[in-house]
């Protein structure tokens, strides 16, 4: 991917417009502020694009389209595009669970969830596609993603919803460190990206917290959970790192909230004594998991545990965190800004957010030029070269600096 994000020798395939729901929003901002840029950096290559019309729509001020999501009283919804999408590549941009905005049914105030997101998205997507040249769905957080496989009489929501948009003429479906991305399968002659944001999260680490060490006897990475284990051994592979593993020991007799309860964590690796530990996963939901396998690593006398993943939900809130983090059970937490947070996390001294805008906006741009985004898919070289620069005592936020 080139360093200026410009595409000199490519023309773009269709005029952009990028349709974000109420959701996301502010993600939504920062994705188009970084996509004008790019496309305003090389001036030379702005005046050639004035004179013909292959590029008509390419140099905007915006490209985000001007709709709404209107509710009738009953709670009903509709779509309205206030402007033309005609022969755009059109990207459709919702994040689901964003739990903050709400609507009134019958004088009733209900919170959106995240299936009135996904109604909201395929409304647009309804309004749009008969005129729009090529239809994308972003989906930073995949709609039903830990609806993945069927366990006895179980729906399979998130196969189900992949069929559902492919039908309705959506190309290409982009989403981030998705749950299980096997869940493909259930539309195997369509486009589905599945990004991972590793290296941007090890950017904010790395830049933000003091006293980073690279190498196995400072530094470990620990997966919580035999799902995570992919996560965790791509990352200490292109570290140079050890990693660990914590397995579940669960009682297959019970189910509790629709789940069997966990017993006891058990773990494999080496010892973490005196180390930094990161522990990575797809995402923190009730956060439970996370501090049980914090705690575990503290009995081990483990220096600092650094808690990241793709996507913080906090769906209990930030209270126990908050006490981890007083007793020294963990050092600070680390997750994106592809979903909504309450604003009150921004205060509290053990959290860091990695925006993912740029990244984001790149593969949008790439996209949009119809070029490969092999090396937008994997962030190998970029993880490679930092450990080789910052192990040369290269400081992080040079390193940083230097690559993008």
């Amino acid at each position: 991917m080139p360093d200026s994000y410009a595409f000199s020798e490519q023309l773009p395939v269709a005029p952009l417009k990028i349709a974000a729901l109420k959701g996301c929003m502010e993600l939504a901002d920062k994705v188009n502020k970084h996509i004008v840029t790019f496309r305003q950096n090389d001036m030379k290559e702005l005046a050639e694009r004035k004179e013909s019309l292959h590029y008509r729509g390419y140099e905007r001020e915006s490209y985000l389209l001007d709709l709404e999501c209107p509710r009738f009283g009953t709670g009903e919804g509709k779509c309205i595009i206030n402007e033309s999408v005609r022969g755009t590549d059109l990207f459709v941009m919702a994040d689901v669970t964003n739990y903050s905005l709400s609507y009134t049914v019958n004088g009733f105030v209900n919170h959106m969830s995240p299936d009135d997101h996904y109604q909201d998205m395929k409304r647009v997507i309804s309004a749009s596609v008969s005129t729009a040249h090529r239809v994308f769905v972003i989906m930073p957080f995949l709609y039903e993603g830990r609806q993945h496989k069927r366990i006895k009489r179980e729906s399979l929501d998130c196969a189900y919803a992949l069929e559902e948009l492919v039908s309705m003429g959506v190309n290409n479906i982009i989403t981030f460190d998705a749950h299980d991305p096997r869940v493909q399968n259930s539309i195997p002659l369509h486009g589905f990206d599945n990004f991972l944001p590793t290296y941007n999260l090890v950017k904010t680490i790395f830049t933000t917290i003091p006293d980073m060490q690279v190498d196995k006897e400072h530094l470990m990475i620990i997966s919580p959970d035999e799902g995570a284990m992919h996560r965790a051994v791509y990352l200490a592979n292109n570290l140079g790192v050890n990693m660990g593993m914590f397995y579940k020991r669960r009682d297959y007799s019970k189910v509790v909230g629709g789940r069997n309860p966990i017993v006891a964590h058990e773990f494999l690796g080496d010892g973490v004594d005196g180390k930094t530990v990161i522990i990575i996963d797809d995402m923190i939901s009730s956060g439970e998991s996370m501090i049980d396998t914090a705690k575990e690593l503290k009995s081990r006398n483990a220096a600092r545990v650094i808690v990241c993943a793709t996507f913080g939900l906090f769906t209990n809130g930030f209270s126990q965190f908050d006490e981890a983090y007083h007793k020294e059970i963990i050092d600070y937490v680390c997750t994106t800004n592809l979903n909504y947070k309450d604003p009150e996390i921004f205060n509290k001294p053990w959290y860091i957010e990695a925006d993912i805008s740029k990244f984001l906006a790149a593969i949008i741009n790439s996209l949009n030029h119809d070029v490969s985004i092999e090396r937008v898919l994997s962030p190998t070289t970029k993880l490679q070269t930092f450990v080789k620069r910052f192990c040369n005592k290269e400081s992080g936020y040079q390193y940083f600096g230097k690559i993008g």
